[in-house]
């Protein structure tokens, strides 16, 4: 029998995104085609994989199959990643959820307060090196918990939910701010966090793909 044709993904889009405070058009319009690039990679390595299993080579001894394979994580991930990245940002945002809100208390709870988790995440997201910051919720207990990932599927902890996702990859911020200002684009990052989205996020099942409609 052969094998059932895999629907290729569709790029998404983030229009909610444009006039951010501190992150340039420019830096968002180049952003997303490296975004775009996830997407044609993701695609085009579930091709060639079919096609080697179509043949018989799926096979942790066939160099070619096993290589393809464990490039599919960088991939997808990269694609997922930035998904919800651009999905959790927001021109006029809020500097902060609302008190009364759930996820200032679902952050309050775990962290002591709203400002200690940002205390907490913003340090993560000044650690040497390049990668992404994850504020997720745990699914055995509900705790929200903040996470370092490097290479986009290093360190993703399974299971959990992610809520926030931050980019701390030099291309999401070296065309507005040198390699040294780091701190002034993570600072220009939380001013324009779509706190509805996250609090959509708490509240709803984990899903697998984020919406940029979400």
């Amino acid at each position: 029998m052969p094998l059932a044709k895999q629907k290729p993904y569709v790029e998404q889009r983030f229009d909610g995104v444009r006039g951010l405070d501190g992150i340039s058009d420019d830096q968002i319009g180049e952003h997303l085609s490296l975004y775009a690039g996830y997407v044609r990679q993701v695609n085009a390595l579930n091709a060639e994989l079919a096609g080697l299993r179509e043949h018989g080579r799926a096979s942790g001894r066939d160099a070619e199959f096993a290589e393809l394979t464990r490039r599919m994580g960088f991939e997808y991930n990269g694609m997922i990643l930035h998904e919800y990245y651009f999905s959790n940002l927001v021109s006029g945002a809020r500097p902060k959820p609302e008190p009364a809100s759930p996820i200032a208390r679902a952050l309050a709870e775990s962290f002591g307060s709203v400002e200690q988790w940002r205390t907490d995440f913003q340090a993560i997201g000044g650690l040497r090196g390049v990668g992404w910051v994850l504020l997720c919720q745990d699914p055995m207990n509900r705790r929200l918990t903040n996470h370092w990932v490097s290479l986009h599927q290093n360190g993703v902890p399974a299971g959990f939910k992610p809520l926030l996702v931050m980019d701390v990859w030099e291309h999401a911020f070296m065309r507005d701010y040198r390699a040294t200002e780091r701190g002034r684009y993570l600072d220009a990052f939380l001013r324009n966090v779509a706190w509805s989205v996250v609090e959509h996020r708490l509240a709803e099942p984990m899903a697998v793909r984020p919406s940029a409609a979400a």
